[in-house]
């Protein structure tokens, strides 16, 4: 009973839109009728304001860690389930009519709560991408494949199921991106 439990509240927990929250809050706007439409960070950005959209990314990290966190301490076989559920919450949120994010930021957050290294590599296999190609979906991407790479050859600590999960659903949640990426109509993040 208590799993159940748990797994409701980090579902509820996960599928909390700060982007719009903020947005709404702060800005009188609704992030989904700008850029691509979505409640994520990078489309925050996209209304000019770096704070709003620097809290959504914190606050969006922090739902997975925290959740990760807990269930670790009480639940800890359940531990990859449990930010999965998380994760799922965010892209499938029930106050928006399962319309939500892409995960990315949560699924960040439920790296670093389960270990450091990995969310540093992540980190920085995301900032080079977007360094040299300027896109924030193909920089997640391929962060999100270099984990499961560098799990497989160098560490091993994690499933590897888990990590190909997320990432397919990853893959899923950018299926638009990577069709305007390779149409060249994708929106490139300046500096």
């Amino acid at each position: 009973m208590e799993i159940i439990i748990l797994s409701f509240c980090a579902y509820l927990i996960g599928s909390i839109p700060f982007g719009l929250i903020f947005t709404k809050f702060f800005l009188k706007k609704d992030v989904r009728k700008i850029g691509s439409g979505n409640i994520g960070a990078t489309n925050v950005l996209r209304t000019g304001n770096k704070i709003l959209a620097l809290l959504t990314l914190i606050f969006d990290i922090g739902k997975g860690y925290l959740v990760v966190k807990i269930s670790f301490i009480y639940f800890p076989s359940f531990t990859y389930l449990i930010g999965l559920i998380c994760f799922i919450g965010h892209i499938f949120p029930v106050w928006l009519k399962f319309k939500g994010g892409k995960g990315v930021a949560v699924y960040v957050g439920i790296i670093l709560a389960l270990s450091f290294k990995l969310a540093l590599i992540f980190g920085v296999t995301w900032l080079i991408v977007l360094f040299l190609f300027k896109y924030s979906s193909l920089s997640s991407i391929l962060a999100s494949l270099s984990l499961i790479f560098y799990n497989l050859f160098f560490d091993d600590n994690f499933e590897n199921i888990f990590l190909i999960l997320f990432f397919l659903i990853i893959i899923y949640t950018h299926k638009q991106n990577i069709l305007r990426i390779k149409d060249k109509k994708e929106t490139k993040i300046k500096f």
